[in-house]
């Protein structure tokens, strides 16, 4: 231990370190406790962009850096671009500094794995008893992390048992076998991981054991051998993000969507920052038809992005096109509103982007689009007409846009034809690729299938059923909930027309299965205000008819 300590004091001469910080105070305390020990080169920025340019020009051993940079980007995707940049790896040290200690925020911190994590305002006496023990850990660990860092992950086990069988290196046996688990897992033996992890609970009651061991029975399909355990994760404050993000993933890859995307919107309101876990709640909104759920996601995307590696123009025209098929599904005057935030958006892409002429064909399709969502139709088919191009894209989500247009337009097979193109264009077999892939057949099918919009559809269904042609009114509303299955108007509409359907006597055994099936997803909701009232009030029309029958 001793001569750890000694090595570590050492080379300390040696390091260079980078602190970025919008406070000169927190430079001042640093530097001062830095220098005290031995420290020579400490650098002090006060934004993320000065942070980035002299790691491109120096390496850096050791990073402290605020975790709220008020001035551009904040430290999580601070980090994200520098280890994208290749300046932060394993086996660099990484701390983080912060007035707050919120939940979102440590989880957000938790899922970037820093080395330690201090509470502002620092104390100088507290800074170097840390900050020894975190180089302390490092050097032990260098081996270990140089392997992960170069995915050597075989190699990182060798060292792994190496230093656990070195009884001097006792007190750092629980960081190591932390990076034993999760090379395990990275590796895919699943088999070795759960022995490994149900061998630690004799020793340690740490979060990380039980997440580990969860995983590693959920990679192989045992859910229900963990239930209990993954309801007690759940219930932990230190736990529950990582549960709710695990069994996300779990559902995903058992391609059961519905509760993937209820999982990810949990993780999602614990840890918001994650661009790649926005992407894939976007994605889940679209499979399972929750267009508000799509609209708030590239919402998200786009304003968690901005400045940051992910920042794109395609992240707001995704904003416009989820506030479109948002409207689209909409059957009430709500979709005014929506699409009047749209305009805004558009009007804001045009006047902000210099470049916004290399978007005219994206431009031109969502305008097309909207003028059709406003019953604007021969507008749409001249722009379409005259100005769209119908030769696919490389970017998949402009080829998206391009389906529906044409689509909505009556222009069907052009539809189709584009459709099996943008198959062509997923590769991969990443949960984000199976995701994508699932959802551009599910479009597929229902291109080919319904060939109008929600809006329409419950439009023409609320005209047969003025004029009582029940039967058509119905199959117009089964089509438009296809689209917008969880719709409340939809739902309410479909409910009041088998209503009436009864009354006239011309139902079926299977009207009343749907209209039980519709009744026990309402009473699921947590209606309020007229939604309840209305829903009260069809409850007990539909149980006079059925009684009366």
């Amino acid at each position: 231990m001793e001569e750890v300590e000694k090595n570590t004091l050492a080379q300390l001469d040696q390091l260079n370190v980078l602190v970025i910080d919008d406070n000169l105070l927190v430079h001042s305390i640093l530097k001062e406790s830095l220098f005290a020990l031995g420290i020579k080169e400490v650098r002090c920025v006060q934004n993320a962009y000065y942070g980035i340019r002299l790691c491109d020009e120096m390496y850096f051993h050791i990073i402290i850096c605020a975790f709220n940079v008020k001035s551009d980007k904040d430290g999580f995707h601070l980090l994200e671009e520098l280890k994208f940049r290749g300046h932060v790896k394993k086996t660099t040290v990484l701390i983080f500094l912060s007035t707050e200690t919120n939940e979102s925020l440590v989880n957000s911190i938790i899922e970037l794995q820093p080395d330690d994590f201090w509470t502002k305002p620092l104390a100088i006496n507290k800074v170097r008893t840390r900050f020894i023990a975190i180089l302390k850990i490092k050097q032990v660990l260098f081996n270990i992390n140089s392997a992960i860092d170069k995915k050597s992950y075989a190699k990182a086990l060798y060292y792994a048992d190496r230093h656990l069988n070195n009884e001097t290196l006792a007190q750092y046996h629980p960081n190591i076998n932390r990076i034993k688990g999760e090379s395990y897992l990275a590796l895919r033996d699943f088999a070795e991981a759960e022995k490994f992890y149900s061998q630690l609970f004799k020793q340690y009651k740490y979060s990380w054991v039980y997440l580990g061991y969860a995983k590693a029975l959920l990679k192989q399909g045992r859910l229900d051998e963990i239930s209990d355990m993954i309801k007690t994760l759940i219930d932990k404050p230190d736990t529950r993000f990582g549960a709710h993000d695990m069994m996300a993933q779990y559902f995903i890859e058992q391609e059961e969507y519905e509760q993937a995307y209820e999982e990810i919107k949990k993780a999602m309101a614990l840890a918001p920052r994650n661009i790649e876990r926005n992407k894939k709640s976007w994605d889940l909104a679209r499979l399972t038809h929750d267009h508000k759920g799509q609209y708030v996601a590239t919402r998200n995307i786009a304003q968690q992005a901005k400045n940051s590696i992910h920042d794109s123009p395609e992240l707001i025209l995704n904003v416009i096109r989820s506030g479109i098929d948002l409207a689209c599904a909409t059957p009430d005057e709500s979709a005014n509103e929506i699409l009047q935030q749209t305009d805004r958006y558009i009007r804001q892409f045009e006047h902000d982007r210099h470049d916004a002429n290399l978007f005219k064909q994206q431009l031109i399709v969502v305008k097309a689009r909207l003028h059709n969502v406003r019953n604007e139709r021969d507008k749409a088919t001249k722009l379409v007409e005259n100005h769209m191009s119908l030769q696919p894209s490389s970017v998949v989500e402009d080829n998206l846009d391009r389906v529906k247009v044409l689509h909505e337009l009556g222009m069907r097979e052009d539809a189709i034809d584009l459709l099996e193109a943008i198959n062509n264009q997923i590769a991969g077999d990443s949960l984000n690729s199976q995701v994508v892939r699932r959802y551009i057949a599910q479009e597929s099918e229902q291109r080919e299938e319904i060939h109008f919009t929600a809006k329409e559809l419950n439009s023409m269904a609320v005209e047969h059923f003025q004029k009582n042609r029940l039967l058509p009114a119905l199959d117009a509303i089964k089509q438009a909930l296809k689209l917008s299955p969880s719709n409340l108007k939809l739902l309410f509409s479909q409910l009041k027309i088998l209503i009436k359907i009864k009354q006239e006597e011309q139902d079926i055994p299977d009207h009343i299965v749907l209209a039980e099936g519709i009744i026990a997803m309402l009473s699921s909701q947590n209606l309020e205000g007229k939604s309840l009232v209305a829903f009260d009030d069809l409850l007990i029309k539909w149980q006079k008819v059925t009684s009366e029958g």
